[in-house]
């Protein structure tokens, strides 16, 4: 939190101490397990010391000392004190022991306090919950500090908690008295050339290693010119009511708003959903100081980027390690400790990206190492990037991580992203913009008329894919996803360098077929060793072990020469300052692996290891790559009896998601799939309902009849449907429209944007009951299809618009309750156009709103 609310240990200790009984009444506290804290505060028992009104006294004091450094307005002192209060009341409700409440810290003690008091700061303005919360953590500090004074056996017991607490103390007396210390000159002057260096080396984004067969154009694009927001949800219900109501259906909101107020984030995306991309983002954005108001607590943070793969083997680094384990170019020149201070003083934003890029047996391992270090260090921002399934929910719910997962594209997003790659593809040319426009909007009218292509066009990966195959056909496009790589492959490692004139790069002369071989033995090797990237020694071994099975290799060079020419001539592999080589993306590697072992028969090693889910990409592209009868034995595989629980159930969904890229199959394999998944298809909670939907339209065929199943299932139903990009969920959601329930109404209302627009409302949105249903509008094509309708009387805008376009798109006769779920950044004024609005909600965490005409009430 930046900046903290401070105050010192002297003005605050008189206040805090009247929160326990003094040591001679309390018990004897020798045991390592602790004491409950409701056993030692002075306002709980049968006559307590200290009356709640009391401690209200105490809590309007703590404000008031505190209110003036952060210019509260007087008027929000006395309910922030009130929230306060009722927090600090709740210990003596808790089940929390002292030793417990050390081993949390400060920030951690303070959220399960908050947690048990849910709710609670809904009264409270932004500013001024944002004031309470870090409040509420000082305070906790000092009652921690307290118990450790008074109980030896406490810092006896835990000696780096305590020591972290006194450190915490320390720090907090410093900047309660002179503001927050600067930093030494020395580690100034490094954080300067070290921004400038983070800005550099992640401001700039290869494309999936795709790229244009003109000789002038660059490798990579500028982030800046391509970068959008993505949308994300919270998985947790609890976190999305909190935000949106129980059945309000909350929609996706803008990945960057998601972040905003959170310390803590397990982020989770598919392979190619801009994980990475955000991360980078993130770094640059925080680097140069040009954060959006939504992420202004991480303004004046020093963001180090970790990505799992550079220490996956080694666990995680410390922080005296945190350059070197990424190989850092700055790494040898950062003062000594420099990680270290940046975390004790609470100014670091950790990065951590692809926990999925450890093996699953290191995984647990790395998640302890993780959970120390946000214990050690724990006013830092983190975000932690995964694939859904590589870690279970709640992997760090106990560090008060939320967890969000980062949404399919809209088609707004997806115009977007095309419109922004073909003008960053014409400027790097140096082109005239207008041949480029006419692919552009080739594209654009094409996305929309083919399924196939629809749906693959839902992530940055496949969009820069697709985008980069249409410039290269001239609009002529593949529209299956084993289609597209193909066509990939072979413009990268056939077409490539005779189309961009480039004939005498290196004296090694390799066509596609040897090139593809070569890198699909690496692609294999790195699959079966677990490694995200492999060490050039390795890399060269690889290389030798199968040049004289090649023969177009003869006399083409030594093993290095080779591995030179595909390092620089293909495209898809990427070298470390250390020589340690990576493919561009894990998808990349995953689609080449897999081809390999389809060639190699390694069948049987496929099956092994089918349950792990980082193979399981690499499995759906050995479906597609098999012969009928290799792809039944694999699918066969996946079903056979031996595998109990988690283990089972994974492998027979992973076997019905893999039909949809089954070239051929045999009726009977196919029959049985259905028949052995089909009961598999009934989740029991909304998290196994959403998971579900990465099964894709498969699971349609094997969803029950939505006409026969209660209310609380159907919404089930609905989320995981609305997930499924596909002709045939529109149907089958179709079926659930005349519900009465409005939970279920508001998960049909929220889908709309997985679909096309015009048809979801024709056959969804036209027929839902509108009572008490808010209407999602995220972008135009939305606004104007609710206006087609008539216009609804509650609309929630969850997008980016401009008072003159929600002017012209809502119906203003019709519109009495407003819910806005995006942050306009003007002053409501302009609601003074509609006559019957009643009612404006805004979520809790947008800021707040000005200028709402009189006679509007405000909900948050």
């Amino acid at each position: 939190m930046d900046p903290a609310v401070r105050l010192a240990s002297a003005v605050a200790d008189p206040l805090v101490s009247q929160f326990l009984l003094p040591v001679e009444a309390t018990p004897d506290k020798a045991q390592a397990e602790g004491e409950l804290l409701a056993r030692l505060v002075s306002f709980r028992g049968e006559a307590p010391p200290l009356s709640f009104e009391s401690l209200l006294s105490l809590a309007e004091e703590l404000v008031s000392l505190t209110a003036p450094a952060h210019r509260l307005p007087a008027r929000d002192e006395t309910p922030v004190a009130a929230v306060l209060a009722r927090m600090l009341w709740i210990i003596g409700e808790l089940d929390v022991t002292d030793v417990q409440a050390v081993r949390l810290g400060p920030q951690d003690y303070a959220r399960r306090l908050r947690s048990a008091v849910p709710g609670a700061d809904r009264e409270l303005n932004p500013d001024a919950a944002w004031f309470h919360d870090r409040l509420l953590v000082t305070v906790c500090l000092h009652l921690l500090h307290h118990l450790i004074r008074r109980s030896p056996v406490l810092a006896e017991h835990m000696p780096e908690r305590a020591h972290r607490i006194r450190q915490l103390i320390d720090l907090n007396d410093v900047e309660a008295v002179r503001g927050r210390p600067e930093p030494s000159a020395a580690d100034a002057e490094f954080e300067i050339r070290y921004a400038r260096s983070v800005a550099e080396e992640h401001n700039r984004v290869t494309i999936h290693g795709i790229d244009l067969p003109n000789p002038n154009t660059p490798d990579s694009w500028s982030l800046d010119a391509t970068y959008l927001s993505l949308s994300a949800e919270f998985d947790n219900p609890e976190r999305r009511a909190e935000l949106g109501g129980e059945d309000s259906g909350e929609p996706v909101l803008p990945a960057d708003r998601a972040l905003g107020g959170h310390e803590r984030v397990l982020l989770r995306g598919v392979a190619g959903s801009g994980k990475t991309t955000l991360v980078q983002w993130l770094a640059v954005a925080t680097a140069r100081d040009a954060l959006p108001a939504e992420l202004a607590s991480l303004r004046g943070r020093i963001p180090l980027v970790l990505p799992v793969r550079r220490f996956a083997r080694e666990g995680f680094p410390s922080p005296d390690d945190f350059l070197h384990a990424i190989r850092h170019p700055l790494a040898d020149e950062a003062p000594d400790g420099w990680a270290a201070r940046v975390l004790t003083e609470e100014r670091g934003l950790l990065l951590v990206d692809g926990i999925d890029e450890a093996p699953e047996s290191e995984r647990a391992a790395l998640r302890d190492q993780l959970r120390r270090l946000m214990r050690i260090y724990s006013g830092n921002f983190c975000l932690v990037t995964a694939r859904p399934s590589s870690v279970e929910p709640n992997w760090l719910a106990d560090e008060g991580f939320d967890e969000l997962t980062l949404a399919p594209m809209s088609r707004d997003q997806v115009a977007a992203f095309i419109t922004a790659w073909h003008a960053a593809a014409a400027d790097d040319e140096g082109k005239d913009h207008q041949l480029l426009a006419e692919y552009r909007d080739r594209l654009l009218a094409s996305i929309p008329l083919y399924r196939e292509l629809r749906g693959l066009a839902t992530n940055p990966l496949m969009c820069g894919l697709i985008c980069a195959l249409n410039r290269d056909r001239s609009g002529s496009l593949p529209h299956g996803r084993k289609e597209l790589y193909e066509a990939a492959m072979e413009m990268l490692l056939q077409r490539r360098d005779p189309e961009r004139r480039v004939l005498y790069a290196d004296a090694v002369k390799l066509r596609r077929g040897a090139r593809e071989r070569l890198l699909r033995k690496l692609a294999f090797r790195m699959l079966v060793e677990r490694r995200a990237e492999m060490p050039l020694d390795a890399a060269l071994d690889e290389i030798s072990r199968n040049l004289p099975a090649i023969p177009s290799t003869a006399g083409q060079g030594r093993p290095e020469d080779i591995f030179n020419h595909l390092l620089l001539r293909t495209g898809l592999l990427r070298e470390q300052a250390d020589r340690s080589v990576e493919f561009v993306h894990r998808t990349v590697q995953d689609y080449l692996a897999a081809k390999e072992a389809v060639e190699q028969g390694a069948f049987d090693l496929l099956l092994d290891h089918a349950h792990e889910t980082e193979w399981e990409e690499v499995i759906r592209m050995a479906v597609a790559h098999a012969r009928p009868a290799e792809c039944a034995r694999l699918l066969g595989g996946l079903l056979a009896p031996g595998r109990k629980g988690m283990q089972r159930n994974r492998r027979r969904l992973l076997a019905a998601a893999c039909l949809e890229h089954v070239t051929e199959l045999d009726p009977d394999t196919h029959a049985r799939i259905r028949r052995e998944t089909r009961n598999m298809v009934r989740p029991t909670t909304v998290e196994a309902a959403r998971s579900l939907g990465w099964v894709g339209p498969i699971v349609l065929e094997m969803l029950p009849d939505p006409t026969h199943v209660t209310d609380r299932e159907a919404h089930r139903l609905a989320v995981t449907v609305t997930r499924i990009n596909d002709d045939a969920a529109v149907h089958y959601l179709a079926q659930l429209r005349n519900r009465a329930s409005l939970q279920l109404r508001a998960e049909l209302a929220r889908g709309w944007h997985n679909f096309d627009t015009d048809r979801y409302a024709d056959e969804i949105i036209g027929h839902l009951d509108p009572e008490g249903l808010y209407y999602p509008v995220s972008d135009r094509y939305e606004l104007a299809a609710l206006r087609k309708l008539g216009g609804r009387a509650r609309v929630q805008i969850v997008g980016p618009f401009t008072p003159d376009e929600l002017l012209e798109g809502l119906v203003r006769e019709q519109l009495t309750h407003l819910w806005l779920a995006y942050d306009l950044g003007v002053p409501m004024g302009w609601l003074a156009a509609f006559p019957q609005l009643t009612t404006l909600r805004v979520n809790p965490r947008l800021p707040r709103v000005s200028g709402v005409p009189e006679g509007i009430r405000i909900l948050a």
